[in-house]
């Protein structure tokens, strides 16, 4: 009913930047958060920004003052803007969106990801 599309990602050089989106489609009402996720080969997913409707946001200590997440209430989308990417960056990323739908169900949805490759 709700579909979450991931887009941009890349192979990249250190210091590099990429620009991720992530598109809501299907019968929404609203959506609240969005955010994006990263996992890394043999780790955990974790939390890499998130944004609230109103534009709140909150990042991972690690990609503080070096992402910035916002989004496009209109278009239902989500972006996530990497610059002076490093290495460690390397994960595939996932889009996160709480989705309010047509007939008032709220739901978590996930895309199915995007590799970034940051290359030494």
């Amino acid at each position: 009913q709700v579909q979450l599309v991931e887009s941009g990602g890349g192979l990249v050089q250190a210091g590099g930047s990429l620009r991720l989106s992530c598109a809501a489609s299907g019968r929404i009402l609203s959506i609240n958060h969005m955010g994006w996720y990263r996992q890394a080969p043999g780790k955990q997913r974790e939390l890499v920004a998130d944004i609230t409707r109103g534009g709140s946001t909150n990042y991972a200590d690690a990609v503080k003052g070096r992402f910035t997440i916002s989004r496009d209430n209109a278009k239902n989308t989500v972006y996530l803007q990497m610059n002076s990417l490093k290495p460690e960056d390397t994960a595939v990323y996932y889009c996160n969106a709480e989705v309010i739908s047509s007939d008032y169900v709220k739901v978590d949805y996930w895309g199915k990801g995007t590799l970034v490759t940051v290359s030494s």
